[in-house]
């Protein structure tokens, strides 16, 4: 199999905003009466749609809530996710990125986002960042109906990739991702793809067992190496 294409994870991949994640679904938590308790973001929400997990923190917290609550309430929190980020002159983007997306144009390979944070979020981030033109598809958490580690969104990707070249003919076995969460991995995994672990949020020894390679840092990447090593790996798409 030849490398044909890259997608990136978003939060915890591309740009470093966990932190302003965490704040705000503690806002909202406490404005529903509820107090946050710790570990509560990394059980339920790390490398997930906001939907799913807004919906199973209150779950867990005994509330049963419908969908249009839950878009009422991911909405609140997308408005207040601008207004941090209009707040920050600088955006957290992870040391190595542009580099490394420097390397994976140079190699004519396609770049895609897979990322459970909502479309808005993304290409608010890509467009203050100047990295909007390189990512020729972005498949967000309201562009499907499920969440890592569900594989949907790497599939859409990839078929959506297909639909802007299609003389590509881009199997998933052919794209490589690139995670931060187990949630992550396993839906990379799930669709057929190989996937890069970078220990942005978890530490690298619990991501080992899970990834195909794992690195400390985006710049410890060798994509010349990955390269030449996947034509060796064909993934079997897992059930």
């Amino acid at each position: 199999m030849t490398l044909k294409a890259v997608l990136f994870d978003f939060n915890g991949v591309i740009i470093n905003d966990e932190p302003v994640h965490e704040k705000l679904i503690e806002e909202i938590l406490l404005a529903e009466n509820l107090r946050p308790q710790g570990g509560e973001f990394q059980r339920f929400c790390l490398g997930r749609s906001d939907r799913a997990c807004l919906r199973d923190i209150l779950n867990h917290r005994g509330r049963v809530v419908n969908e249009t609550y839950l878009t009422q309430l991911i909405d609140r929190k997308a408005k207040a996710y601008t207004l941090q980020l209009e707040a920050i002159e600088e955006l957290p983007l992870f040391p190595g990125l542009e580099e490394l997306i420097s390397q994976i144009r140079a190699q004519h390979l396609k770049l895609a986002v897979v990322s459970g944070a909502i479309r808005q979020e993304i290409e608010l981030v890509l467009t203050r960042t100047n990295l909007a033109p390189y990512f020729c598809v972005i498949v967000g958490g309201d562009d499907i109906s499920t969440s890592k580690p569900e594989p949907d969104g790497y599939l859409l990707a990839v078929e959506r990739l297909n639909q802007l070249y299609s003389e590509l003919d881009l199997k998933p076995a052919e794209c490589l991702a690139i995670e931060d969460t187990p949630a992550g991995i396993q839906a990379a995994k799930r669709a057929g793809i190989q996937v890069v672990a970078v220990a942005h949020t978890y530490p690298l020894h619990m991501l080992q067992r899970q990834a195909n390679w794992v690195v400390d840092y985006l710049n410890d990447l060798e994509l010349e190496r990955v390269q030449q090593l996947f034509v060796q790996k064909v993934p079997q798409r897992q059930a």
